[in-house]
Parts: C-alpha cells; sequence; structure tokens
C-alpha cells in the first residue's frame, strides 16, 4: 500500500493471479507451471498437487533402493534367517501399534533393529522409521528425529522418514532443519504432495518473519528513488504537500529564475522542505520538516504530514505514526491535512496486516472529507486486498464521480471488475472488463497505469503479443519506470520462454532504478530456476536491503531461505528441481 511502493503498483501486484503454491513454489513457480503443462499434455489432464495423501504408518517395508536385494553366498541363508526373525519382530509392533499401544511397539521395533542383519539397509531403515512413528505418536520428538535420522543415513532418499523428522523439527523449533528435510521431500514428490507443500509454506513464513523483524528493527533508513517517489505522490490529487510552491511562498527575484535554485520568501523549515521537493532533493526534507515543528512554526501541520510521508517512504513506520496521529488530531488543522493522515496511516496498517485499524482510518478520512476523491481511490484499493471488490468498485466510481479526469481510478476499477470476472471464471464479464480497458486507454492514452494493468488482464487471457504491446506503450510514456521492465521481462519467459531477453529486460530495470527491489526479487526468482542458487541468494538479499516494510522483507528472507535450503539438500542428497 502507500507507505511502501505506489498503491496502484501495489494492488496490481497483490491482485495478480498466483502463480505458485506456497513461498517454496514462488522461488520454483516457472519450473512448476511447465511440468502441470507437460503432465497436461501427456495425460490429457493435469492431476495438480495431490490432496491429503497420507504417509501411512507403520509400513511393511521401505520403497527399494540400488543394491538392496539379499545377498548371495555361504551366508545367505543365516541372514535371511536373521531378517525373517527381525520381520516377525516388526510385524508384531505394527500390530501393538495398530492397536495404540505404542510402547510394546517401540520395544518390538527395537527387538527387529537389533536382530536384523547391518547390511540389510532398507529394511533396517524401515525399521527406525516405525519406531519413529510410534515415538511420533507419544509425542516424543527428540526420539522420532533421531530415529528418522539412522532411517535416512540408511535410505537418504526415504521420503517418509525425512517428512516425518521435518514434522519432529518443526515441534522441536528447529526450523532451519525442517525446512531442509521438507524441501527435500517436495523436490523427491515432484511438488505435488500437499501436506508437504504447506509444511514448507509455514516454516518459511515463520523464519522470514523472524529474520525480518530482527533486521527491520536495525535497518539503516533508504531513500527510495527519485522515480519511486514521484509515482508515490502522483496518486494523490487532494495532497496539499505534494503541491507545487504558491508564488506567496517563493522570493519575487526568483519567480523569473526559471530552471535556477529557488529561495523560499519566509525563514521556514518546512517551505525550505517544499523547494528541496521541487529540486528532487529528498534527502534533506525529514531535517527541514524537524526544523519547522521544534519551532512550532506556521506550518507545523503540513511539516508534520511532510516528514511522516517520508518516514514511511524510507520505512520508518515508527517514527511515521507519531507524526500522523498528532496530525489527525489537531482539529484546527486544514481538513485535507487530517484525511491524507488518515489515508497515509490506513496504508500503513494495512501493510502491518492490521486490515481492521486500516479500514476504520478509510472510514473516518471519508466522514471528515467526503468530496476529497483520494480518500475513495485508496479505500478502494484496500477493498481490492481484502477481496471486496463491489465495495471497492462502489468507491472507485465515487471517486470519478468527484473527480471525473481520474485516469488512474477508471483503469483500476476496470482491473477489480476484471479480478472478479477471472475469478468467477464468468466469461461473459471478462469480455466486458476488457472492453472497459480498451475505453480507459482511448479516453486517456497518456496513462501509464491504464497500459500496465490490461497488460496484466491481457496476459492472464494469453494475449501475449497484445500484453507487449500494452507494455511498450508503458515505457513509451514512463521511461524510466523500472517495473514495467520487469513485468515486459516475466512476459517473455512466459510467452516465448526467451530467458536471455527475460534477463536483459530485468537488468535494463536495474541499471534505470538500482533501488528496484521487485527487480532483484524477480532476477533471483530466474536464478533459482536455472540453478544458480548463489546468485539468486546475492539477489534476494539486495532486494531485502531496500524492502520498504517489514512485510515485504519478510517474504524476501523466505525467498532466499527457499534457496538456501535447496543448496543444503543438492549438497547432501544430491536433489536438484529441474531447470530452465
Amino acid at each position: 500500500m502507500a507507505a511502501s511502493k505506489p498503491v496502484e503498483a501495489a494492488v496490481v501486484a497483490a491482485a495478480a493471479p498466483s502463480s505458485g503454491n506456497g513461498v517454496l513454489l514462488g522461488a520454483i513457480y516457472l519450473w512448476s507451471r511447465q511440468q502441470r503443462r507437460r503432465e497436461s499434455r501427456g495425460r490429457g489432464d493435469a492431476s495438480g498437487l495431490k490432496r491429503n495423501s497420507e504417509r501411512k504408518t507403520p509400513e511393511g517395508r521401505a520403497s527399494p533402493a540400488p543394491g538392496s536385494g539379499h545377498p548371495e553366498g555361504p551366508g545367505a541363508h543365516l541372514d535371511m534367517n536373521s531378517l525373517d526373525r527381525a520381520q516377525a519382530a516388526k510385524n508384531k509392533g505394527n500390530k501393538y501399534f495398530k492397536a495404540g499401544k505404542y510402547e510394546q511397539a517401540i520395544q518390538c521395533y527395537t527387538e527387529a533393529i537389533s536382530l536384523c542383519p547391518t547390511e540389510k539397509n532398507v529394511d533396517l531403515s524401515t525399521f527406525y522409521q516405525n519406531r519413529a512413528a510410534a515415538f511420533e505418536q507419544l509425542q516424543k520428538w527428540k526420539e522420532v528425529a533421531q530415529d528418522c535420522t539412522k532411517a535416512v543415513e540408511l535410505n537418504p532418499k526415504y521420503v517418509k522418514a525425512l517428512f516425518r523428522r521435518a514434522k519432529a523439527h518443526e515441534k522441536l523449533d528447529n526450523k532451519k532443519e525442517c525446512l531442509e528435510d521438507v524441501t527435500a521431500v517436495c523436490i523427491l514428490e515432484g511438488f505435488q504432495n500437499q501436506q508437504s507443500m504447506l509444511l514448507a509454506d509455514k516454516v518459511l513464513k515463520l523464519l522470514g518473519k523472524e529474520k525480518a523483524k530482527e533486521k527491520y528493527k536495525n535497518r539503516e533508513p533508504l531513500m527510495p528513488s527519485p522515480q519511486f517517489i514521484k509515482s508515490y505522490f502522483s496518486s494523490f490529487t487532494d495532497d496539499i504537500i505534494s503541491q507545487p510552491m504558491l508564488k506567496g511562498e517563493k522570493s519575487d527575484e526568483d519567480k523569473d529564475k526559471e530552471g535556477e535554485a529557488l529561495e523560499v520568501k519566509e525563514n521556514s523549515g518546512y517551505l525550505k522542505a517544499k523547494q528541496y521537493m521541487e529540486e528532487e532533493n529528498y534527502d534533506k526534507i525529514i531535517s527541514e520538516c524537524s526544523k519547522e515543528i521544534d519551532a512550532e512554526g506556521k506550518y507545523m501541520a503540513e511539516a508534520l504530514l511532510l516528514r511522516a510521508t517520508f518516514y514511511l517512504l524510507i520505512g520508518n513506520a515508527n517514527a511515521a505514526k507519531p507524526d500522523l496521529d498528532k496530525v489527525i488530531s489537531l482539529k484546527e488543522a486544514n481538513v485535507k491535512l487530517r484525511a491524507n493522515a488518515l489515508i497515509k496511516r490506513g496504508s500503513m496498517y494495512m501493510q502491518q496486516q492490521q486490515p481492521l485499524l486500516s479500514t476504520q482510518d478509510f472510514n473516518m478520512a471519508a466522514d471528515i472529507d467526503p468530496q476529497n476523491a483520494d480518500v475513495y481511490h485508496h479505500r478502494g484499493q484496500l477493498k481490492i486486498l481484502l477481496d471486496q471488490v463491489e465495495e471497492a468498485v462502489a468507491d472507485f466510481d465515487e471517486c470519478i464521480r468527484l473527480r471525473p479526469e481520474s485516469a488512474l481510478a477508471q483503469a483500476q476499477k476496470c482491473f477489480a471488475l476484471y479480478r472478479q470476472a477471472y475469478t468467477g471464471n464468468n466469461s461473459s464479464q471478462i469480455q466486458a472488463a476488457m472492453k472497459g480497458f480498451e475505453e480507459v486507454i482511448k479516453k486517456f492514452p497518456r496513462c501509464a497505469e491504464g497500459y500496465a494493468l490490461y497488460a496484466q488482464a491481457l496476459t492472464d487471457q494469453q494475449q501475449f503479443g497484445k500484453a507487449d504491446e500494452m507494455y511498450d506503450k508503458c515505457i513509451d510514456l514512463e521511461p524510466d519506470n523500472a517495473t514495467t521492465y520487469v513485468h515486459k521481462g516475466l512476459l517473455q519467459l512466459q510467452w516465448k520462454q526467451d530467458l536471455d531477453r527475460g534477463l536483459e529486460l530485468i537488468s535494463k530495470a536495474i541499471e534505470i532504478d538500482n533501488k528496484c527491489d521487485f527487480a532483484y526479487e524477480t532476477m533471483g526468482t530466474i536464478e533459482v530456476q536455472r540453478g544458480n542458487m548463489e546468485k539468486a541468494i546475492d539477489m534476494f538479499n539486495k532486494a531485502i536491503n531496500l524492502a520498504k516494510s517489514e512485510m515485504e522483507m519478510a517474504h524476501l528472507y523466505s525467498l532466499c531461505d527457499a534457496a538456501h535450503a535447496q543448496t543444503e539438500v543438492a549438497k547432501k542428497y544430491g536433489l536438484k528441481p529441474p531447470t530452465l
């Protein structure tokens, strides 16, 4: 939302169709999509993820492993007798297990382990895994992990033992070890089992949140690129602090000096901050606003709001909130200042995953300034994120009524209607929404966002050539918008499987804006597809350092941890998912 990126871009990211099945597949979504397409071509129908495929326990024998047959030679008969006795003890243990007598089952499995010839790796691994299953029923997680480790040492690709150990590690709060085990399971199962996918997603999110909380607390504030800041402010039309300086705020001699730095008429920190905004000298704005606030000057309310806005832009929500709170509580302040503060605080709450507080702020803004188009524009985007599409459309309609020239609101209304139709698989409504996009870009040919949102919808409909044309129009209008290059690069991968062209466009995005976290994230994701885990991790770390909210940072850490886990699994078990 508004505190971290231009809100319209946030809506595109949040509302676009999901390409992965959880965070782990978020890092390998291209492969999974191609794999499902291959399956569909081979069988006529893709089965998708296996639902609730239970790993039943205990079991008879482990799945065969190379070289696990019974040895030939003089000692074979003796070994078979020992193995038969071990199997009998295991079978007895299975009966106790099914009867819920887990202690007795453990005794039998222990006997089976002691009787089993040491060279019978697969059988022995089964006995350890069965004993782990009994320990699991008694919630003895340390013993579960130990026995599963024995089973995996004997049979390194033993899915059932790996998954049981992953669950034990989860209970023991060994998140890193849990992630590595469940990653191995996902690869061995071809990312087709929902149980293991859900566990991978869960532990990745937990790890991401833990790391982001610590990193975000100690991070160095970072000013976004000028293009990002200008794009952010362009999403507001009733925002006093982003308007150009008034004539009375400039000295007479500077009114005729076009292209030269302006000097403000009054000795005001706020007016100096506004001057710096016009010069795109953004690093000095917070300090100048602080001077106005400390002096309790004429423009204190404006300075509080401008300072809070730049705190949000550099990702310091904790510093922004007191300033926003104060502006909102200033009954004597201009109502548009208070409404804008409510919009920005509401957007901040949404980033922090507090939708109730966010909704309350937007509703309060509508109550105190009902003719403010920005309130309905930004609340409409909030409603999209909350999947309240009908309410979102109503808000966009109100924004359009108040400001008929608002191209953004009209484009986003079309996108909201499209998402509703797409999700509901309503072909007639989809066509109506697509026609709506055509009308918007015809009416507002200079609105880059209209082309970008239309391109998203066209990509969904696999009209790749036309989507590519729309992205080209975006680039013509906003050649310094790095995000558009990233989307166009992703389109080349989906449309033509042109990896070189896709990477070239995303590299161009980084060249245009070396603070574009979306570009680094996407590049990292592609490097995962290519099997270049070291480079992928480097890209994710760059994106982490640029993240503007704790929530974004948590997501990026999840992707980075997924790549780390795949690296470790490749080292330990020689397991790698297919690459591009």
